[in-house]
């Protein structure tokens, strides 16, 4: 339509010379322009959110609940959903804003208060992704942290199962995930964004006097001071290790101890009822731990595919490990062993998935699930508490494991994927890599978490024991919870 057919061949030049500036505007408007999130991404990150959420419910509800008894059943289970649902409403609240946003006070261990409710969000809004100039929605950034925020205290209940108040589990939970989890997913992922730290770093090479150099380089420390404490020190927790796991594991641990153990314990049949909903749930949790650990890389591409990887082979890995290790200690190979290794080797691969290559995920695998078993089969028995579903034992040592493997698996030489720097431009973004100083700094976090969440879970336990107890009558907890809290059973024949 812009031709004349008389005209053409005179205007051939110009066309061609217009279409060039149109080009070259083009070029220089999308240098400037905000990113825009790819559709791919969008739809690799709300599928992982499904998938996360598969984990809680049902994943995790009847992966509990297969293993206590019958009577118990149906109280897993609501504990379980009740807490996803509160969960859930409590993030979009205050949670997200708590634990993503930047914190005016002490933003190395708390956020601030500029997404209170929401406020300010909409289609529109982007969140950063580890890679410059890549974002993806920040409602779908939003949805699938809140997943995250939803099984990580619902894991904790595996540990007082069978002899907790549903009120006193629900007070607890709020308060536990407002003073303890939402700081530490603060403390160990929020950081001002990859964006935000090349552009000041890019402004620190383009300053050519002293006065431009030092208000450059106040600008990008500033960036650099602009993240939690963890991920200041340099902490590598890809999807959970020190957040989920070592979190809920220790907070389970001090909750057994104050609580106390099960009526019984030691002297009664504590068998779990129904291993076959054991295994259903753990094989859900296998299949959603794919959105968790690849999801957690927030965007589809090549380093989205090594966490798929190595979840698959580290698990693999770590069932098989425990089921020969069952088989060589005590004679005989059980399903129960087996699932379990697989959630040891889930939980230890966690924080590793986007840094190890496959193979030293498979030596992580082997290697945790016969810690896991040692601290489930002889620490447990030698001292006597009463961790019921092995929260402690598997979690908290399998994220240790973890952890603190990350920091040599992440190795180039052993097959990892080395250290991001996204100052070094030179270099396609390549760090420095210290193995020792890593393995110290990834300690440190550990140390962290423990600290944070062991002695913070201890205060809140004994504020709701205070205020409305813990346990219920030793008559309700011998008739069942099922019965004694909700009125009705799992089970009616």
């Amino acid at each position: 339509m812009f031709f004349n057919s008389s005209r053409r061949s005179g205007l051939t030049t110009l066309g061609l010379a217009l279409a060039g500036l149109g080009l070259s505007a083009g070029a220089a408007l999308a240098d400037t322009a905000a990113p825009v999130p790819n559709k791919g991404d969008t739809a690799w990150m709300l599928t992982s959110s499904a998938l996360v959420l598969m984990m809680s419910i049902p994943g995790l509800a009847l992966f509990y609940g297969g293993l206590v008894r019958t009577k118990n059943m149906l109280s897993v289970l609501t504990q379980v959903f009740a807490i996803v649902a509160m969960v859930g409403v409590v993030w979009v609240i205050y949670g997200y804003s708590e634990a993503f946003t930047h914190g005016d006070i002490a933003n190395a261990f708390f956020g601030g208060g500029s997404r209170l409710f929401l406020k300010g969000m909409d289609a529109n809004s982007t969140a950063a992704t580890f890679s410059n100039g890549v974002v993806i929605p920040e409602y779908a950034y939003m949805v699938f942290q809140m997943t995250f925020a939803m099984i990580t205290p619902a894991l904790i209940v595996g540990a007082f199962a069978e002899r907790i108040k549903f009120s006193a589990m629900m007070l607890f939970m709020l308060l536990w995930v407002t003073f303890i989890y939402f700081p530490i997913a603060h403390i160990v992922w929020y950081w001002a964004g990859p964006d935000a730290i090349g552009d000041a770093a890019k402004a620190l090479a383009a300053a050519t006097t002293d006065a431009a150099k030092q208000a450059a380089q106040a600008k990008l420390d500033a960036v650099n001071a602009d993240a939690g404490l963890g991920f200041q020190w340099g902490a590598l927790d890809f999807a959970g290790g020190t957040v989920v796991h070592i979190n809920a594991g220790i907070a389970g641990l001090v909750g057994a101890l104050i609580i106390g153990k099960r009526i019984g314990y030691g002297k009664e049949n504590f068998s779990p009822h129904s291993l076959t909903m054991t295994m259903i749930g753990a094989s859900l949790l296998w299949v959603g731990w794919f959105g968790f650990n690849a999801g957690s890389n927030l965007e589809s591409n090549g380093t989205t595919a090594l966490a798929f990887v190595n979840t698959m082979v580290a698990t693999a890995a770590a069932a098989l490990s425990w089921l020969f290790t069952e088989w060589l200690f005590k004679g005989k190979p059980s399903l129960l062993g087996m699932v379990s290794g697989a959630v040891a080797g889930l939980v230890a691969v966690t924080p590793a998935s986007g840094y190890a290559g496959p193979m030293g995920s498979v030596v992580l695998g082997l290697v945790v699930s016969p810690i896991c078993w040692f601290f489930v089969s002889v620490v447990k028995n030698k001292f006597k508490y009463d961790d019921a579903l092995d929260v402690f034992g598997v979690h908290c040592i399998g994220g240790i494991t973890g952890a603190i493997a990350t920091g040599i698996l992440v190795a180039p030489a052993l097959g990892g994927v080395g250290i991001t720097d996204y100052t070094n431009f030179a270099h396609n973004n390549a760090g420095t890599y210290d193995m020792l100083g890593q393995v110290w700094i990834q300690a440190k976090n550990v140390a962290l978490t423990i600290a944070w969440s062991g002695i913070g879970s201890a205060i809140l336990y004994k504020v709701v024991d205070l205020v409305i107890g813990l346990r219920p009558s030793p008559d309700e907890e011998r008739e069942g919870l099922d019965i004694a809290d909700h009125g009705e059973r799992a089970y009616n024949y």
